[in-house]
């Protein structure tokens, strides 16, 4: 005979998910990247920092908040996606009021870096230090003729890994939007539960 289900069934373990490692990697390298380029009293520091602080605490809260309620999961992993968006957006203004360039889809850079799989806000400095001493490195003759600077990179890097931890939360909603309409949720399973209890009365 099954094991009967749950009524909170196993829920949390946010820590494990790539999107939240993701999102949170983006936090550090954001927090550095305002300290380092954007004045410290300047309104934009602090939207950018918290736009990236929403998106980890965000997932976190959501997958706390799964075992009582699916609906209330959808919610705030959305709100966490549309904080990174923002952020992306900020990263984008910044590049693009400073004439920088905002590197193409197809950039070699981008490969280097995710194939780099960098796990703390360390290991992608070195990554931008690697890049900015040799930009020779398995880069296009357009990309080895100029000099990036650390902005530029620190930025577009900043906007690669943001990228990825998008793509992760899209993936992720899908999932659970999916879970939520075949399944349903608390209230669904509090019903199913006390049906089967009648049924075995």
């Amino acid at each position: 005979m099954p094991d009967p289900e749950p009524l909170i069934p196993k829920h949390g373990g946010y820590r494990r998910l790539k999107s939240f490692q993701l999102a949170q990697l983006c936090y550090d390298v954001t927090v550095r990247f305002c300290d380092r380029y954007i004045p410290p009293r300047s309104r934009t520091h602090d939207q950018m920092v918290q736009a990236a602080r929403s998106g980890v605490q965000n997932i976190a809260e959501g997958s706390q908040a799964s075992g009582t309620s699916k609906k209330t999961e959808l919610k705030l992993t959305n709100v966490a996606r549309a904080s990174l968006e923002e952020l992306r957006l900020d990263y984008e203004d910044f590049l693009r009021q400073r004439t920088l360039p905002l590197w193409q889809r197809d950039d070699p850079r981008k490969q280097t870096l995710i194939a780099r799989r960098c796990t703390t806000a360390d290991q992608v400095a070195e990554w931008l230090r690697e890049q900015h001493d040799n930009p020779s490195i398995e880069s296009t003759e357009s990309i080895r003729s100029m000099k990036s600077t650390y902005p530029e990179l620190a930025a577009n890097a900043a906007l690669i890994l943001l990228g990825v931890a998008c793509t992760l939360l899209d993936r992720q909603l899908a999932t659970l939007a999916t879970a939520f309409t075949e399944e349903g949720g608390f209230t669904e399973r509090l019903y199913r539960l006390r049906t089967q209890r009648r049924k075995q009365q």
